[in-house]
């Protein structure tokens, strides 16, 4: 009967596409997903932010700025306050980080499934279906988050860059909420909100799209969700092709959002006694570094977005299959029979909806 119950199961799993096998919203324990997540995501945040404030930096480097390259603005941070400098407005990136994220998760979730469901009787092959389906979760999940994310990411570029380049100096978060408050209002903690609309938004549907094609293609180019399909993958082969859909998403992603990432930025951390439209920027970095001028910190971009999604998005494949109920009651199941019978089958049953199924990303807060 346990035979016949793991063979019936490994088949099936093998059948579904891919999508249909994806651990979904109603079978996560909500409470471990969000607590677990909120250290997962901090530890990461912590790892990777100094790759935000080298790209800020960049990006608002005016044609007279001497540090021209990441390289120079690394040097520059460590030599005038060590390495608290490449954590500049950390504080309030954590701070509004938590709820960002708990509302960007749940969109992510719950958009995932209803998308799959919508796109269904279009019959779409795999690749694209899931591309098309990722990009709607990560592009609809984007603008619910932007609303707590905006003003974050003002405050905390404003901190980035602060004495730098001819930027004002603030004695800390508040003292920056204070101060745009004063001068714009409310209104001035979402200065940029269309831009950011108009690039995290794309950013995210570009990266959850590239992240969930890629990673069926090179499943497929190993023979995996084939009626040829091979023994059940190793964990360091998943590991592997998870990071590598990272990576091209990344890529992709930061290529084309760039330019929108750079116009929004200047944006956000100009002075209120300096305003300018989106059009104005756009001359203003056209006149002094040429079209390229619009590509500034793309480097940092580049290694950002793919070392942040790839770690991220590991992190969550990890986080989702830990506070699956589905992979608790399989693991209870398995451990009540005998291991020494079907072992093999077992695991690819396990493999194929749980860690080895799952292409939603993360997000990216960039």
């Amino acid at each position: 009967m346990e035979a016949s119950t793991a063979t019936t199961v490994t088949t099936s799993a093998r059948a579904q596409p891919f999508g249909q096998t994806e651990i979904n919203w109603d079978k996560l324990d909500k409470t471990k997903f969000y607590v677990v997540g909120a250290g997962i995501f901090t530890g990461v945040t912590v790892a990777l932010y100094p790759m935000s404030v080298i790209k800020t930096r960049l990006q608002v480097a005016t044609k007279d700025t001497v540090e021209k390259n990441a390289f120079s603005v690394i040097r520059g941070l460590l030599k005038s306050e060590g390495i608290p400098g490449l954590y500049r407005g950390f504080g309030t990136v954590i701070t509004g980080a938590i709820p960002a994220r708990i509302i960007f998760l749940t969109a992510l979730e719950t958009t995932k499934v209803a998308a799959f469901k919508m796109i269904e009787p279009f019959n779409l092959s795999e690749a694209p279906q899931a591309a098309v389906a990722n990009g709607i979760a990560g592009m609809t999940s984007s603008l619910f988050s932007q609303a707590v994310f905006v003003p974050i990411d003002v405050v905390s570029q404003k901190l980035m860059v602060q004495g730098y380049s001819g930027h004002e100096s603030y004695k800390g978060g508040i003292d920056v909420v204070r101060k745009i408050v004063r001068s714009d209002g409310i209104r001035g903690l979402y200065r940029g909100f269309g831009l950011s609309v108009m690039t995290y938004s794309p950013s995210s549907a570009v990266w959850w799209a590239s992240y969930g094609s890629s990673q069926r293609i090179i499943w497929r180019f190993l023979g995996y969700g084939t009626d040829a399909e091979p023994a059940a993958p190793s964990d360091s082969k998943i590991v592997a092709v998870q990071a590598s859909g990272g990576i091209i998403a990344g890529a992709t992603a930061s290529c084309i959002t760039t330019p929108l990432d750079t116009i929004k930025t200047r944006l956000q951390v100009m002075g209120h006694e300096r305003k300018s439209t989106a059009r104005q920027v756009v001359k203003t970095l056209v006149k002094d570094d040429g079209w390229t001028g619009l590509y500034k910190g793309l480097g940092p971009r580049f290694v950002s977005m793919s070392a942040w999604g790839t770690s991220m998005i590991l992190a969550y494949e990890y986080l989702i299959v830990h506070c699956s109920m589905q992979n608790a009651c399989v693991q209870k199941t398995n451990k009540q029979k005998d291991s020494g019978h079907h072992s093999g089958q077992q695991h690819l049953a396990e493999g194929t909806t749980g860690i080895f199924a799952p292409v939603q990303e993360l997000p990216t807060i960039p």
